[in-house]
């Protein structure tokens, strides 16, 4: 856990200020700029909408009487790919953009079950407060 942690906060963006540095290069300082602004904005509008259709999903879903597991999932990726998105840099875009992208979330979704089992049976107990 604590190396993910450091690839989170010192290896990813030392990864994209290089990347901003090559984009800067090759496309100039406006462009790569004006790229960046465009996926955030891309990234609050993805956020919001797939965050929106996941909560309707789930709703119909909960009214129908079945467990919303898919399209709680799904809208977990939605809504990471989203702020994925509106974070500045173009790793984290291109993570963002592949888990937006439906076929890739039936790829994703197994292996964000097995975080969230391995997750839960790491604590012995759970409170669920009301």
């Amino acid at each position: 856990m604590k190396y993910g942690l450091i690839l989170l906060f010192i290896v990813v963006p030392a990864l994209e200020i290089g990347m901003f540095i090559l984009a800067g290069k090759a496309i100039g300082v406006f462009s790569t700029v004006m790229l960046i602004i465009a996926t955030g904005i891309l990234g609050a509008y993805f956020a919001k909408r797939q965050g929106m259709s996941a909560l309707r999903k789930v709703q119909e879903q909960l009214r129908l009487g079945q467990p919303p597991g898919n399209a709680l999932l799904d809208g977990v990726c939605g809504f990471v790919g989203g702020i994925l998105l509106l974070s500045p840099g173009f790793i984290t875009d291109a993570i963002g953009l592949l888990l937006l992208l439906p076929f890739m979330q039936k790829y994703i979704r197994p292996i964000l079950l097995k975080v969230i089992k391995n997750w839960f049976s790491g604590h012995r107990r759970f409170y669920i407060y009301r």
